[in-house]
């Protein structure tokens, strides 16, 4: 593997011959366009967005130039990959910027368990814990600088937000709007009275806040009403207007200079907006994702796009495109929810047939399995899957966990659930149980190995990664419910945790560091090796993967009860001719003779069974 931390050239190299797109590369840009814009905006911006495509190609090393020639785009993701999420301020260390410090921890602690890092918006930010952002070029100084960024990189590939929807109400952008500079009245999505959008057309938009959608801002020349999907510090930008498109690829190619291997298009959904419609997957806004994938095919083949859709599961995948042409990997929104679920009720029925369902995308494109994030579990994505009734009683569940829940406008005047806001940990233990901690841990690590076996890569959140609980006090401290998952943690207490033997972290880290330590050591994990989702019993979770070659095979298995689950599964599913297995967990050699597998599962038991197939 190439040193990724010398990809990039400090300043433009404009001696070299100049970057020069393919014939099919431009086409294919071309055609895109014309699916966005009408025809008389076509040919300033293919000019513009191809300058801006020599001048991020003037930036590439000759090695790194030499290096993508041989990149495999079918090998992007591997089972050696798992991606840790955090915020660059997570964790606090007296004297040492936040940046330094999740340095110090990723290079001496992280390295072979996680392959890359997620680093939440780093950027000078008003809100939203780094989404409203002010600037999209710079490092927050209040975090450290690029060179921490750098830092990371060198043991680690990056995950870098391209919050893209919006901008914060106190950007140089928007301020040069509000002193009605002719360049930047374009830039955003602006009505001169509130009742230029009907009430009924203000129905159809659907949203994940309850806030007013327009929010009033005085400008040098008068109120104008601007549209705000999320906040009223969160501007929309007007991707109608093409120069916004092309400031946007400027923004995600500088990311790529700076060492981002993979850009997480944040609520990509909601970018494009068309009154009359409900402004959500908009056929705009894939081609706008499909034009982003396709600029980095040209120049940076080795970056990749993750979408980030938190709606129903059906939508949430028609951003794989045809699986060749938008998304590399897609949130499996569904995913979280439905453990809490089956942990909840002791029954795996529902997970199992969702999972059943899940197909294979492309050999260039997979699931993004996580279970907890930055975010609450949402519950768009099981709109279909489960019952209302049976989100209801997982919310009631959720509240008595210490959890909250966040609402949206059904845009009928009435609040639908959105999300359920509690810690992983949490959701699955109840804190005023007096239960064996060492049974709370197994069945944690439990609910933690089911996104781990399903086909996809897997992202951990820091706050699961040590098993935080609910930080109740910061929510009504700041009156904001996502903050029960995005506790800052002193470095000092998190290292005397983590040697505490009597802590849950002490055993959490270090048993959850070994699971996903064994799972980057097999090849039937592949993100393109097959899967076998089987409904053999509702207190198990089983999974068979296979590498592609069909030269090994795992058979895994998940208890989500608090009991002992008897397991019959039939030969033909497996092999026939595999007679000894071995436990990657318990580290335990099996025999099975006969056409069937037989086993008993202790309470919340994790099996990973392996067997050479022989020919």
């Amino acid at each position: 593997m190439f040193d990724h931390s010398k990809f990039h050239l400090l300043e433009p190299n404009f001696e070299r011959p100049v970057f020069k797109i393919t014939d099919q590369h431009k086409n294919q840009i071309l055609s895109l366009l014309r699916e966005i814009y009408p025809e008389e905006n076509i040919s300033a911006t293919l000019q513009e967005l191809e300058r801006t495509m020599k001048v991020y190609y003037a930036y590439k090393s000759e090695e790194m130039i030499t290096w993508e020639k041989s990149f495999d785009p079918e090998e992007r993701f591997t089972e050696q990959d798992i991606i840790l999420i955090t915020y660059g301020d997570l964790i606090n260390k007296d004297g040492e910027n936040p940046l330094k410090t999740l340095a110090h921890i990723c290079e001496n602690y992280l390295k072979g368990v996680f392959s890359a890092v997620h680093i939440l918006p780093f950027f000078p930010f008003s809100s939203d814990r780094g989404f409203s952002v002010m600037d999209f070029e710079e490092v927050d100084p209040r975090l450290g600088g690029w060179e921490d960024i750098e830092e990371i990189k060198q043991d680690f590939r990056l995950m870098f937000d391209g919050v893209i929807n919006h901008v914060s109400s106190k950007s140089k952008w928007f301020q040069e709007f509000l002193n009605q500079n002719p360049d930047y009245q374009d830039v955003f999505i602006v009505f001169s009275t509130r009742d230029e959008i009907s009430e009924d057309h203000l129905k159809l938009i659907v949203r994940p806040r309850t806030s007013d959608l327009l929010t009033p801002f005085h400008t040098l020349n008068g109120t104008r009403w601007v549209w705000t999907t999320f906040s009223k510090d969160q501007i929309d930008l007007n991707f109608h207007n093409p120069m916004v498109l092309v400031k946007v690829v400027n923004i995600l190619l500088n990311y790529v200079r700076r060492g981002a291997d993979i850009i997480r298009l944040d609520a990509v959904t909601y970018l494009w907006h068309e009154i009359g419609t409900r402004s959500v997957h908009l056929k705009q806004t894939h081609a706008a994702i499909k034009l982003f994938r396709e600029i980095l095919n040209a120049v940076a083949p080795h970056v990749g796009l993750i979408t980030e859709t938190n709606v129903n599961h059906k939508d949430n995948i028609s951003y794989f495109g045809n699986g060749f042409n938008e998304a590399q990997m897609v949130y499996n929104f569904a995913l979280p929810p439905l453990v809490v679920h089956s942990f909840y009720n002791e029954n795996t029925r529902k997970l199992t047939e969702w999972a059943q369902r899940l197909r294979f995308v492309s050999p260039t494109a997979t699931y993004f399995n996580f279970l907890d994030s930055h975010d609450g579990i949402g519950l768009m994505a099981v709109d279909g899957i489960l019952t209302e009734e049976e989100i209801q009683s997982m919310i009631l569940r959720v509240l008595e966990h210490g959890g909250f829940i966040s609402y949206k406008s059904r845009g009928d005047g009435t609040d639908t659930p959105y999300e359920m806001n509690i810690t992983w940990y949490s959701a699955i233990n109840r804190e005023d149980v007096d239960e064996p901690l060492e049974l709370k841990i197994q069945r944690y690590l439990a609910s933690r190995a089911i996104a781990l076996v399903l086909m996809g890569v897997p992202g951990v959140y820091f706050h699961g990664f040590i098993g935080s609980q609910n930080d109740s006090e910061a929510v009504l401290e700041e009156e904001e419910r996502r903050t029960i998952n995005r506790k800052v943690i002193n470095f000092n207490n998190l290292a005397e945790a983590v040697l505490n033997p009597e802590s849950a972290t002490y055993h959490i880290t270090r048993k959850l560091s070994a699971l996903l330590a064994k799972r980057t050591r097999e090849k039937a994990f592949h993100p393109n090796s097959p899967q076998i989702v089987l409904n053999v019993s509702e207190n198990l979770f089983v999974v068979i993967r296979t590498t592609p070659d069909k030269g090994e095979i795992i058979l895994t298995v998940t208890n989500v009860t608090s009991k002992i689950c008897s397991l019959e599964i039939d030969k033909k599913y497996l092999t026939p001719n595999a007679t000894d297995w071995y436990d990657l967990i318990e580290k335990k050699q099996y025999q099975f003779r006969g056409n069937k597998i037989k086993m008993e599962v202790t309470p919340y038991g994790i099996v990973w069974l392996k067997a050479a197939v022989t020919h």
